[in-house]
């Protein structure tokens, strides 16, 4: 990792965070989304179960728990593709979801694929080609109930200089 990618990571997990979402993602501050680790190969995220992300069903909104599967993926896409020279922007461009039981504490979504953003930025660097990737992340309440799978398919790309 580039000491940019450092740097990054040791703000995302910690108190600046909330700032960066203040200006940047603001719904998910609201949502209480939150990064608990992130590495060059996995990134968890949170979301509390509290009364602004609930459904009438008593259980939490499913786009709560869209924005905090979403946010494991891209964690590690932003990671991959920072200090890159040259610069590689990446958007998703698929998203699929199972919801398999009703979530109804603070959910937890990891994502083991991190090495799979390092692996397409290093492709893009050599190539004028987008390269997408897919993305698995889970979503699991404190006792290990699986209430969620996720795959978000991100696409990669060198910026033209």
């Amino acid at each position: 990792m580039n000491s940019k990618q450092k740097s990054t990571i040791q703000v995302l997990t910690g108190g600046k965070f909330r700032l960066y979402m203040l200006k940047n993602l603001p719904m998910g501050l609201l949502a209480g989304l939150k990064i608990e680790n992130v590495t060059e190969k996995a990134c968890t995220t949170s979301v509390p179960f509290k009364w602004l992300n609930k459904n009438p069903f008593k259980s939490m909104y499913f786009a709560v728990q869209s924005m905090a599967a979403e946010l494991s993926t891209a964690t590690t896409c932003l990671i991959a593709t920072l200090g890159q020279k040259p610069s590689i922007a990446f958007i998703i461009v698929d998203c699929k979801a199972q919801f398999l039981k009703k979530a109804t504490e603070k959910v937890y979504f990891t994502c083991p694929d991190a090495d799979q953003a390092f692996e397409a930025v290093e492709i893009c660097k050599n190539s004028d080609e987008a390269v997408t990737k897919t993305f698995r992340t889970t979503g699991k309440q404190k006792d290990g109930t699986v209430v969620a799978e996720f795959e978000f398919t991100w696409s990669f790309k060198r910026r033209s200089s």
